[in-house]
């Protein structure tokens, strides 16, 4: 599989829409699938493959204690290398779930269900891909995630940092740690895109790769989910720890994805907020 192709949706899940109202629940989002616990395949992996992976690869791993061991959970990192997604479950004392593409766990045969296994090994929920509503249905299914105490993980950048710098953060995070109350532990990685640069098809024994997890974050004093002020504040608190983790250069700019078309283009252009 292919890096690019499969980046967990997480990676661009969240409107730009303006009005807070839009990233209220729908009736669509009512009829989602309830949440449900990690299954045999996630638990293989943690028992199994994080073991081997650690002692193959012998990560250095910084601040596990700082990682509340339950209730509801945002694990916000940067993002720099496709195996992030397996570098932060693989580190973390406690499950850790995200969302990806739905259309990985409706293969059929068996490279279907090897896909389906892959990513239920790594924590991975089936969400509908896309902006709009399916960027709303999956930010209501994280918010439920939460809701029923889970751990979830989210990259505030949107997408891979290219050129190793760090970006500026969309505030989808903040929104749902407004929102539901839960703490952010921030996340710094360092060496994830030298271990697998954009291209490889394999990660790489060395360098080492470094885990760093940040003391819990309380937002909510910033105010409600509901004020672009509070998301605003909430998420720039949230990418100055994971730049006092990670030490990244700042780009000072949001990493957009490439518009397709020219009104994206022209979207893009207009002042709007970046979630």
């Amino acid at each position: 599989m292919r890096g690019r192709a499969c980046e967990p949706e997480y990676l661009r899940g969240v409107t730009s829409a303006e009005s807070p109202d839009a990233i209220e629940p729908t009736a669509r989002a009512a009829e989602a699938k309830p949440v449900t616990d990690v299954g045999f395949a996630y638990i293989l992996g943690r028992v199994v493959i994080a073991p081997l992976a650690r002692a193959i690869y012998l990560p250095h791993i910084e601040g596990k204690k700082n990682v509340p061991r339950t209730g509801p959970v945002i694990f916000a990192s940067n993002h720099l290398s496709f195996i992030d997604s397996f570098a932060i479950p693989l580190a973390a004392p406690r499950a850790v779930q995200f969302l990806a593409k739905s259309s990985y766990f409706e293969g059929t045969g068996v490279s279907g269900w090897m896909a389906r296994e892959f990513f239920s090994a790594l924590g991975a929920n089936p969400v509908e891909r896309g902006a709009g509503q399916a960027a709303l249905d999956a930010l209501d299914q994280q918010r439920r995630m939460l809701e029923a105490g889970k751990a979830i993980a989210l990259y505030p950048e949107g997408t891979r940092s290219l050129d190793g710098r760090l970006y500026k953060g969309r505030t989808g995070v903040a929104f749902l740690a407004l929102q539901t109350g839960a703490p952010v532990v921030p996340v710094g990685l360092l060496g994830t895109n030298e271990a697998m640069p954009v291209g490889a098809k394999f990660p790489r024994v060395r360098p080492r790769v470094t885990i760093k997890f940040g003391e819990p974050l309380d937002l909510t004093p910033h105010g409600p989910a509901t004020s672009g002020k509070a998301r605003r504040l909430a998420t720039d608190d949230i990418m100055a720890a994971i730049h006092a983790l990670s030490g990244q250069e700042l780009a000072g700019v949001y990493n957009e994805v490439p518009a397709q078309g020219p009104i994206e283009r022209i979207k893009q252009v207009l002042p709007h907020e970046r979630r």
